[in-house]
């Protein structure tokens, strides 16, 4: 969360143009279209692929399907590319595809005697499929097919690379088989409006449907799956198939899913209906230093950043930064907390940030998650957590970490989230996936609206962040993708200071919130249905607000608490 100390993102126009492409259907195929790629699985090693700078290595685990997937690993001025020349036909179109997982990782063509295309994703902790398709020119009959990290980032893994279309003459691998029937098939969890499930793994699957009483609800490339949107205290019947490039398989053996009952919606106990979020620095940057009883009244809930790392995977710890603060003392720190608490206020722990590195990746880890921010929840008196992790997040043991911090800490737990914009894109994002995941314990999620660049609205047009259509195109896609109204707020700096890029003004602001709440003050874009119960705003910082003469709270706090 903290701005100054974030590392470089790389959201130009370039980039975001191939975020697109990437959503742009594939040509349909013709009957004599085949896969145009040689060991396109990488089961021959690095057969017919030249990789930069020895960048590239064939490894057993992770796989997409087979045995054997690409690893590159970039290092200092090289991005780890490897490239395969594909023979195709002239005038001909493609589709490009291939599963990805790791670090940044990006798929494209050159070559096509028209226009080269590329697409991407940022890290991702599973397989993920980038697809994106290429039109050959007249006299074109070959193309170099690519795929490569980023500079500084971590490795990827790349497997089952597919040029589809017309037979272009340079010989083929082998076809797949459809798949068999899943096995296993199993309720691993239920919520008021969500059930999740979990089945075998399937040989030579790149993928599964599953079934909801007869109808496909979604499609996902791992072996488990949240089903979202259902009534409380519902029964529902669940079969999950096994896909490839051949075909689907039979259904499984179906399994009875219940939903419990209604809780009212999401945590947080005595949250006002419209609140203002604000994060307060628990260090000097240059903004106001400040006390928590320093805090102006306009904020609802206050998120102490951050809490801190522990050598034990997955626990939190936290330390008062005294002697930054001008000689805060715990004792006030605790007494300033009991403070707000009794003028109506949530005070919360942040875990994250720019520089947090807290992974919660298994069973374990998640156990220590929720244990040791129970912790200190007992021990300062915090309200709840807030979910602030910019450098991955596993959906998975996250929702698992947080729902044993509900069963321990009760319903008036406060639960809110700062995603980046990148991370509340799709409903596959594990972000996402998590807020979905405890929709029944969650308060809010407060996106960053900020330090982004250029990302996609839920009407699939490109929008620039500094704008009302940045908020509320992309606010959109959260309110349509399965979150509550209540749980959504718009997280925003509170100066120019606060934040690299993606400052606006108050103004701004309340209109984003006018138009989502009332269908009033609405930019180009405007929402096909308005939410009066949309949560609010949220911001980084109160320092950075207090250093400007508190201008946005004054302002967007006053609307926030004004709206109907």
């Amino acid at each position: 969360m903290y701005p100054l100390r974030r590392s470089m993102r790389f959201w130009s126009g370039a980039v975001t143009a191939a975020l697109a492409l990437s959503l742009a259907g594939a040509a349909q195929a013709s009957a004599a279209d085949v896969n145009n790629a040689k060991n396109a699985g990488f089961e021959s090693g690095l057969a017919n692929w030249t990789c930069t700078a020895s960048s590239g290595t064939t490894v057993t685990s992770p796989v997409h399907g087979g045995s054997a997937a690409l690893k590159a690993t970039p290092a200092g001025q090289d991005n780890a590319q490897c490239t395969q020349s594909v023979a195709v036909k002239p005038n001909s179109t493609y589709t490009l595809s291939a599963w990805v997982q790791g670090g940044y990782a990006f798929l494209g063509v050159t070559g096509t005697g028209t226009t080269d295309v590329s697409t991407w994703t940022p890290d991702s902790s599973s397989w993920k499929q980038l697809s994106t398709t290429f039109t050959t020119g007249a006299s074109t009959t070959s193309v170099s097919v690519y795929t490569h990290g980023w500079y500084g980032q971590a490795a990827y893994y790349a497997d089952d690379v597919s040029v589809y279309g017309p037979d272009g003459g340079g010989g083929t691998d082998p076809g797949p088989t459809v798949p068999g029937t899943p096995g296993g098939l199993a309720v691993s969890g239920t919520t008021s409006s969500s059930v999740s499930l979990a089945w075998n793994s399937v040989s030579g699957a790149t993928g599964y449907n599953v079934y909801r009483d007869g109808t496909k609800v979604t499609a996902v490339t791992g072996t488990s799956a949240t089903v979202t949107g259902l009534a409380a205290s519902t029964s529902y019947s669940f079969q999950v198939t096994a896909t490839n490039s051949a075909g689907e398989s039979a259904k499984s053996a179906a399994v009875t899913g219940t939903t419990t009952a209604s809780s009212g919606g999401g945590g947080g106990g005595a949250v006002p209906k419209h609140a203002v979020t604000g994060y307060w620095q628990n260090f000097n940057n240059g903004a106001t230093v400040q006390k928590i009883s320093d805090v102006s009244s306009q904020y609802d809930i206050i998120a102490v950043a951050f809490a801190d790392a522990t050598t034990t995977p997955g626990a939190v710890t936290f330390n008062l930064d005294s002697a930054g603060l001008g000689g805060y003392t715990v004792d006030q720190f605790k007494a300033d907390i009991k403070a707000k608490q009794a003028a109506g206020k949530k005070v919360i722990v942040s875990v994250g940030g720019q520089n947090g590195t807290v992974s919660v990746s298994d069973s374990a880890s998640a156990t220590n998650f929720a244990n040791s921010v129970y912790s200190l929840m007992q021990t300062y008196g915090f309200d709840g957590v807030d979910i602030d992790l910019e450098n991955g997040l596993n959906a998975t043991y996250m929702s698992q970490a947080l729902r044993s911090l509900s069963s321990k800490a009760g319903s008036s737990l406060v639960i809110t989230m700062a995603p980046q914009t990148i991370d509340m894109q799709s409903t596959s994002n594990s972000y996402f996936q998590t807020a979905l995941n405890i929709k029944d314990i969650l308060t809010v999620v407060n996106m960053q609206y900020y330090n982004s660049g250029s990302m996609l609205g839920c009407d699939g047009k490109v929008y620039s962040q500094g704008s009302v259509d940045f908020l509320t195109a992309l606010a959109c896609i959260q309110l349509e993708g399965g979150l509550s109204p209540s749980q959504v707020g718009l997280g925003l700096p509170a100066s120019t200071s606060a934040a690299g890029s993606g400052y606006v003004s108050p103004t701004v602001v309340n209109n984003a919130l006018d138009c989502l709440t009332k269908g009033t003050n609405c930019g180009s874009f405007k929402p096909s249905k308005t939410y009066p119960d949309l949560r609010g705003a949220m911001t980084w910082s109160t320092n950075w607000d207090a250093a400007a003469g508190s201008s946005w709270s004054s302002s967007v706090g006053a609307h926030v608490h004004g709206l109907p």
